[in-house]
């Protein structure tokens, strides 16, 4: 019995669309917690990972709608606009369909907030931003529950190829978080040896009042007038 493949092709575009949803934003975070916990340090690697970060970040977006809207054409499953939009209403799997539209209302909030950083201001942003790992994790939940692919063996060796270095790098930034922050603040510089720099730095010594001044200069000029050795005169003889 041979399988026409096209009766299935809203469930086929659907599930190719979640898996590359799934890959982007794994790609996403791991770009993001490499920009924060600054393990690689290149000029100029840093805008251009926030560059690449923001792109991969809306093109995960985009394949996470077309994994949603794939399936309303899905003849088989009936999801429905309510069962697509509303989480934890879909009949198939309600708790781990509802979590993946939780992760990309989530995932389109992180999203479109990259062009409200001015207006938000770049420290809540980043405060905001953080969240990005939540959803990663709701996907792979998602995928682990209701995904038709999760026993196989090929999607979990990308699930954990790109989930072993998130994982890493997440406790690289808690442990550093965790850190006194006289451990993670640098080392200052030794002060300079030369005598010279040393000088430029410090203040120049206030001027003395003229008294005080005319008493200095006399005593020097008493003490080495006292220091001075006396000429010998030779004893005249009558």
């Amino acid at each position: 019995m041979r399988i026409d493949p096209t009766h299935y092709i809203w469930w086929l575009l659907s599930r190719s669309a979640g898996i590359v949803a799934l890959t982007l934003v794994s790609f996403s975070v791991l770009i993001g917690l490499t920009m924060s916990t600054k393990i690689l340090k290149r000029p100029g690697l840093g805008r251009k990972l926030v560059r690449l970060h923001e792109h991969v970040a809306l093109v995960a977006l985009a394949a996470m709608v077309v994994h949603g809207a794939t399936l309303l054409g899905d003849p088989w499953m009936k999801v429905g606009i309510k069962g697509a939009v509303v989480p934890f209403t879909m009949s198939y799997r309600p708790l781990y369909t509802g979590l993946g539209i939780v992760a990309a209302y989530l995932a389109g909030l992180l999203g479109l907030s990259f062009y409200a950083r001015r207006r938000i201001g770049a420290r809540l942003w980043r405060k905001l931003h953080r969240a990005t790992a939540a959803v990663w994790v709701l996907g792979i939940v998602h995928t682990l529950g209701a995904g038709s692919d999760a026993s196989t063996v090929w999607l979990r060796v990308v699930m954990l190829v790109t989930g072993a270095p998130i994982v890493f790098l997440l406790l690289v930034r808690i442990f550093d978080r965790s850190k006194p922050a006289a451990v993670r603040a640098p080392v200052p510089l030794a002060a300079p040896a030369a005598a010279g720099a040393v000088g430029a730095h410090q203040p120049e010594p206030a001027a003395l009042p003229p008294a005080r001044l005319d008493h200095r200069l006399h005593t020097r000029d008493e003490h080495a007038r006292r220091a001075r050795p006396r000429p010998v005169v030779a004893e005249e003889t009558s």
